[in-house]
């Protein structure tokens, strides 16, 4: 039995708790839509779009402007959105300019014909607070959360996993509505800019004695939560699509050639590999 089904078997061990499964799984299934007809009455094919995308986690994508609670605004919480989005703004160019990975990925794609225009394809926008960024495949654009990812490392991280998205939609032609295709680019953006021991321990995925499979683990753990954040799948088949795809996709290495441990120079040393791969560097 692979490891998600294992953790997922011990939630559901009695009734209860299989209907909690089952009924979280429905009541995530159903909101998205909702909330959208209530708000701007939809066609189908703009309600369709919401459940696959993910859309409601990013209010702006659906073309509604936030507006701050008053509560919040007494607390300091909101109310400066503008100056939210000029510092990370300001955080993404400083990744661009400075950050290993970043430049690595942005290399990556102008190589492989989908060069990254800073004003066109990445967008600082107010999101749900259960998300630090996302890649819209409908725009071919990143958004970064600028009241969740609130300094340069954090950016970095998002910037890094949304560009692996946005590499694997460019050369892969790739189907973020088909659930393995999506689970796949999840699993590899795990791998690959996340996921190492220590945030595994942090995640409850590792210890002293699995520390072999501990990587692995929190690739899995990573994958299925963004694969259930976007989309309106049910736990089981969320957690099957991933271990289906699993095998294949946390081999593929493109285009960053190394996983990345932390507090280690992995970051630089696969910038500095890029050109043997055949891809730009910036």
């Amino acid at each position: 039995m692979e490891f998600l089904t294992k953790v997922w078997a011990k939630e559901a061990t009695t009734p209860v708790a299989i209907e909690a499964v089952t009924g979280a799984a429905q009541k995530n299934a159903t909101p998205k839509a909702e909330k959208a007809s209530a708000s701007t009455e939809p066609t189908d094919e703009t309600t369709t779009a919401q459940k696959d995308w993910g859309y409601d986690l990013y209010p702006e994508r659906r073309g509604e402007t936030f507006k701050p609670k008053w509560t919040r605004v007494l607390f300091g919480m909101e109310g400066q959105e503008n100056i939210d989005r000029f510092k990370c703004e300001e955080n993404v160019y400083w990744c661009v300019k400075n950050g290993p990975l970043v430049k690595l990925m942005m290399g990556a794609l102008k190589s492989s014909g989908c060069p990254i225009d800073l004003r066109r394809h990445i967008s600082c926008e107010v999101c749900d607070p259960t998300v630090t960024g996302g890649y819209d495949p409908k725009l071919n654009q990143i958004v970064v959360c600028q009241n969740m990812a609130k300094n340069k490392s954090m950016v970095h991280g998002v910037l890094t996993h949304e560009m692996i998205h946005m590499f694997d939609y460019c050369n892969n032609d790739m189907d973020f509505r088909n659930v393995d295709h999506l689970a796949c680019t999840e699993i590899r953006a795990a791998n690959l800019a996340h996921c190492s021991f220590l945030s595994a321990m942090f995640q409850g995925d590792a210890s002293p004695f699995n520390v072999k499979e501990a990587h692995q683990n929190c690739v899995k753990s990573k994958a299925l939560a963004s694969v259930l954040a976007v989309r309106n799948v049910s736990k089981a088949d969320a957690i099957a699509a991933v271990e289906r795809v699993f095998p294949k996709c946390y081999a593929d290495l493109e285009p960053i050639g190394r996983r990345i441990r932390r507090n280690s120079t992995d970051q630089q040393k696969a910038y500095m590999e890029a050109p043997m791969y055949g891809y730009d560097v910036y």
